[in-house]
């Protein structure tokens, strides 16, 4: 254990802690909780609220449309399950900027969509630079980190436990509530948990696809680390959203703890 213990020490413990102390480091004449009472003014917060309700609805987005995937995925009939699971992976090996950027040809004005609609003669649609635009660019960027949790406990499930419920005479939609859906609740909470921790905090996405309209607090943080030089503030902001995802962590990991009790 020495070695991994190093690896945390190294590289997790010692910059949480740097980030921790810059946090509390203001300038002369100020309090050391300067920062912290800047970041909990109501324009930040109002900025920290957008964020987590854009996390919460990707999380929610990504959930609707990654449990049916996972769980046809795993069903035994179903013969292109490694070459589908290959097409969700394959976008995970490119650049993340540049599959970013992919959509900005995608959404914009003269991009492919609107290029579409004036050749069927449609008026334009503002795609660009909005909440949606990066919803949707949040959605494409994490919706494999859904799928794949949900997908490798529904493979692992025990069938019999669902043909012994079908013998006591439970309908398939039975099944699925009091049998199929409980058990997989462990990969769902991975699902989710994967999910929501890099969309509260993403800057590229709300930078490119929001055009620096949709300003979320990654990109707080990011211009107050690189433009402004405000370390102590940014570290303040930091924490905050670091006690925000650990908070949202320990939730996930609670509702996980009663579903394995159940």
């Amino acid at each position: 254990m020495y070695p991994y213990t190093a690896w945390i020490i190294i590289f997790t413990a010692i910059p949480l802690l740097l980030v921790v102390y810059y946090s509390f480091r203001t300038g002369a004449g100020e309090s050391a909780a300067a920062n912290y009472q800047q970041a909990f003014e109501p324009l930040f917060l109002n900025v920290l609220w957008r964020s987590v309700r854009l996390a919460v609805k990707c999380t929610v987005i990504c959930f609707v449309l990654g449990y049916p995937a996972g769980y046809i995925l795993a069903g035994k009939e179903f013969d292109t399950r490694t070459f589908i699971i290959f097409l969700f992976l394959v976008p995970m090996w490119m650049n993340f900027l540049l599959r970013t950027y992919a959509w900005l040809t995608i959404l914009e004005n003269n991009g492919i969509i609107n290029s579409l609609l004036d050749l069927f003669g449609f008026e334009r649609v503002n795609l660009i630079y909005t909440e949606a635009s990066v919803l949707l660019g949040m959605v494409y960027s994490f919706i494999p980190f859904m799928i794949l949790p949900i997908y490798t406990v529904l493979k692992k499930m025990d069938t019999r436990v669902i043909e012994a419920a079908k013998d006591l005479g439970a309908n398939p939609l039975k099944v699925f509530l009091r049998v199929v859906f409980p058990l997989s609740l462990p990969g769902v909470v991975s699902g989710v948990t994967m999910v929501f921790m890099p969309a509260v905090s993403t800057f590229v996405i709300s930078d490119l696809l929001g055009g620096g309209r949709v300003f979320l607090i990654g990109n707080v943080i990011e211009r107050e680390f690189l433009t402004a030089s405000n370390w102590g503030f940014a570290s303040a902001l930091s924490v905050v959203l670091m006690v925000v995802v650990l908070l949202s962590i320990g939730l996930f990991t609670l509702i996980d703890r009663n579903s394995r009790e159940v």
